[in-house]
């Protein structure tokens, strides 16, 4: 059978799928559609054909959309492919409406609601139209948490069949449990994601400036892109030693092994990654009490909650973590990957693909 998957990251594709992209490819031929980035070459290495497409994934454009519907048209029509496989907004819009022009049969993957939904508006409002467009012959759609599933539901946007699987799960045996690290240089915090206001990035910064001024022993770790222009506050952070940034890493494994904890003071997620490798590696996460981070970890268990858009909550979380022991520090780490292990082992989300594929006899 014909495969070809929608996304709109090469690295999100690799990092999150590859379990399922390996499984597809052995008796299937796989074709995956997304712009070019560094991790096509690791794409083909497991036996992915690479069809290259540009689009700007957070433009809103309405001619540069409705070319977007004409050039996934014009390669589902060369390629012919028996399913097609959708992630992210435009590829689950834009992919599924030029499915559904060529009656092709697709699934899609809610990871996230993004920007344009969450901050409400306008925008809003067109996003969740256009949505109900692009889902509606969808075989299934695979919702991330169960707010996503209820929302779209309860609208309307999604009346066929839906799923609520774990995330992306997590490969338990790449991210395996690491004992917990000394204290002897400090206690070292670390945040993951793209720096942009939607990941709590001004109360990151807020918060541990504050931090530093009662703690002179905690680092703070910083490993991601700038998706929005955060250079000269990032620059400030550096030099005011809040903060160590790293920008873009391929490998993240070392920097969960060497922290005691990471944060995430996220506005919205699908389902955080990011808080579940940590876990798996077992590290305890302060995180934020949102649908897509809450169902990571255990309150005071396996790590701390805040509120979202609040550096003061935030700080009291991380003042939490920092006035327990050593001990109770590893604890929650051990207790973390526990939960991972019992949760969100991401062979479940792989048999929950194959199934539906199975059903569209794929």
């Amino acid at each position: 059978m014909r495969i070809v998957i929608l996304a709109n990251s090469d690295a999100g594709l690799y990092k999150f799928r590859k379990e399922l992209l390996e499984r597809c490819c052995t008796d299937h031929k796989v074709m995956i559609i997304l712009p070019y980035g560094e991790y096509i070459g690791d794409l083909e290495s497991i036996g992915c054909q690479y069809i290259p497409i540009e689009f700007n994934r957070r433009g809103t454009n309405p001619l540069a959309d409705i070319k977007l519907i004409k050039r996934y048209i014009r390669l589902l029509k060369e390629v012919n492919p028996d399913v097609v496989l959708t992630y992210t907004i435009k590829p689950n819009i834009y992919g599924g409406i030029a499915c559904q022009c060529l009656h092709i049969p697709y699934i899609s993957n809610i990871t996230g609601l993004g920007t344009a939904i969450e901050n409400g508006g306008l925008l809003k409002l067109l996003t969740s139209i256009l949505y109900k467009y692009g889902l509606k012959s969808s075989k299934c759609v695979f919702f991330q948490n169960s707010k996503n599933q209820n929302d779209f539901i309860s609208r309307g946007i999604v009346r066929g069949k839906n799923r609520l699987i774990p995330g992306s799960g997590v490969n338990l045996a790449q991210y395996k449990y690491e004992d917990y690290p000394l204290e002897i240089e400090g206690i070292r915090f670390l945040f993951v994601g793209r720096i942009m206001r939607d990941k709590g990035i001004e109360e990151l910064l807020t918060a541990m400036t504050e931090i530093r001024k009662k703690y002179n022993n905690v680092i703070l770790d910083v490993v991601g892109w700038c998706d929005e222009d955060y250079t000269v506050a990032l620059k400030k952070a550096v030099q005011k030693g809040t903060i160590c940034y790293y920008g873009f890493q391929k490998n993240m494994y070392k920097f969960y092994k060497n922290c005691h904890c990471v944060i995430l003071p996220s506005y919205h997620e699908g389902l955080a990654n990011v808080l579940l490798e940590a876990s798996a590696i077992g590290r305890p996460v302060i995180t934020t009490n949102i649908p897509g981070c809450q169902e990571t970890f255990v309150e005071g268990k396996t790590g701390y909650g805040c509120e979202p858009k609040s550096a003061c909550s935030l700080r009291l979380a991380v003042d939490r973590f920092l006035s327990l022991t050593h001990e109770d520090r590893k604890q929650m780490g051990k207790e973390a990957r526990k939960k991972i292990e019992a949760e969100f082992d991401r062979r479940i989300v792989v048999e929950a693909y194959m199934k539906e594929l199975e059903a569209l006899n794929c």
